[in-house]
């Protein structure tokens, strides 16, 4: 599932990486939905910035290219140049988004199409006629992101119900139409909670907020969830607003909003927390970057004795995990008093560690071979040259795809599946490590 942060563009993402097209592990193949995506571009096809939004300050103007897994021999690609900003062209026409839907099913039958968009699939013009033609397909559909900011009534909602929308990624907020006009530029917030309301009663939706210190992260937050609980809402992500650069603004756009102190790492686990004990045994919480109250993602295999223990006896060789803070802290309980050593950086989320932070790093700190997050933005060359600068020869390897599991995909899992996944992940790190590593 495609999802945004900050107007669900912050890409907070835990662990050494993640990969949403890791093809490995059946607990999530189980899950899977058809994909397809629409284009547009926030701000131009989203009915305006909310004020929130991690692209509103973006300068695109002069970019430069990161550099990331997916670059050649050169530096830049489609994904490290243009994806990362969400520069991916405005809505496609209705005929080529059929022809997704269509390639896609001659090799490999689904139930379910996932209509997801860079913009909002809300304002997506052919919305109806879209559904129409999935609908009759006998396929099932998710909207896999939409404020509800482009329907402009109740009735479109009960259409795309009647049309086989029965799942729906829904950004919130609040629910005080007063707050959504503010925040999120909602012009027609009355009709688009009307519009929750009815998915929330028809539906299984799927909630995000972005939480705001001192605008709607306190009382107002409890009502919303009230609300949300009362409509019917499956669940609800909680999502920490990021204003400076270690909390994800790679893009050169902080701050967001001046003046704003975004919640720690602590801070935010513990609203995660208390909103768990109040509303957790009717709608499902999880936070990210952290955390899930029911299976205690990410890294649930930090707190299992018995499965350290198991992992531990088979690291044959040492080595060095490069990783951000938020996943540091588990890291380092995970491989405490093995020859695996564990570095962060000043970034909190490991999937947007670029090339600046691992400058950053005393290299006296570094085995003789080293793992970055396979999904951080740096080029394999550059991140050698960085870590190699101070004359000593170390292999650099990018680390396993998908190490641990977001709020937003461990919300759909049980504590057994979200436990069985890491067991696997860790496992296929260990042995990329024996194999790399220098042996013990």
């Amino acid at each position: 599932m495609k999802f945004d942060f900050n107007g669900f563009n912050n890409m907070e993402f835990n662990g050494i990486g993640i990969d949403f097209e890791d093809k490995k592990e059946n607990i999530l193949k189980n899950k899977s939905q058809l994909l397809i995506d629409l284009k547009g571009e926030p701000g131009k096809d989203c009915g305006g910035f909310c004020k929130f939004c991690y692209f509103k300050k973006v300068d695109n103007s002069n970019i430069v290219p990161f550099g990331c897994k997916n670059c050649t021999f050169t530096i830049g690609c489609d994904y490290c140049t243009y994806s990362i900003r969400e520069l991916n062209g405005r809505f496609v026409p209705l005929p080529m988004a059929i022809q997704q839907v269509q390639s896609a099913l001659i090799f490999q039958k689904f139930d379910k199409v996932n209509i997801t968009s860079g913009g909002d699939v809300s304002f997506y013009p052919q919305i109806i006629p879209l559904c129409e033609y999935i609908g009759n397909m006998g396929l099932k559909i998710h909207l896999g992101y939409t404020s509800g900011k482009g329907f402009k009534s109740l009735e479109v909602a009960k259409t795309l119900v009647n049309l086989g929308v029965d799942e729906v990624t829904f950004s919130v907020f609040s629910t005080n139409p007063e707050i959504r006009k503010k925040w999120m530029n909602d012009k027609n917030a009355e009709e688009s909670l009307k519009c929750l309301k009815y998915f929330c009663e028809n539906c299984e939706v799927h909630c995000a907020i972005i939480l705001v210190p001192g605008v709607n992260d306190n009382k107002e937050l409890e009502k919303t969830l009230s609300d949300l609980v009362e409509w019917g809402a499956k669940g609800v992500i909680l999502m920490r607003f990021a204003n400076k650069t270690e909390q994800g603004l790679i893009l050169k756009n902080g701050p967001i909003i001046e003046g704003i102190h975004s919640h720690d790492i602590e801070e935010f686990k513990s609203i995660v927390k208390r909103i768990h004990e109040i509303f957790g045994d009717k709608i499902r919480i999880t936070g990210t970057p952290l955390y899930d109250p029911e299976t205690n993602a990410p890294f649930a295999i930090s707190y299992n004795k018995g499965l350290l223990k198991r992992l531990r006896s088979k690291i044959k060789s040492e080595a060095t995990i490069i990783t951000g803070s938020v996943a540091y802290n588990y890291l380092s309980r995970i491989f405490e008093n093995t020859p695996i050593n564990v570095v962060k950086v000043k970034k909190d989320i490991s999937d947007l560690i670029t090339g600046e932070d691992l400058r950053e790093i005393n290299l006296r700190k570094l085995k003789d071979t080293v793992i970055i997050p396979p999904m951080a933005f740096v080029h394999d060359r550059v991140a050698e040259e960085i870590l190699t600068r101070d004359g000593i020869d170390r292999m650099v390897i990018r680390g396993v795809d998908r190490l641990s599991l977001d709020g937003e995909i461990s919300g759909t899992l049980t504590k057994e599946e979200v436990l069985e996944f890491e067991k696997r992940a860790f496992d296929e790190l260990i042995e990329k490590i024996n194999f790399f590593g220098k042996p013990i």
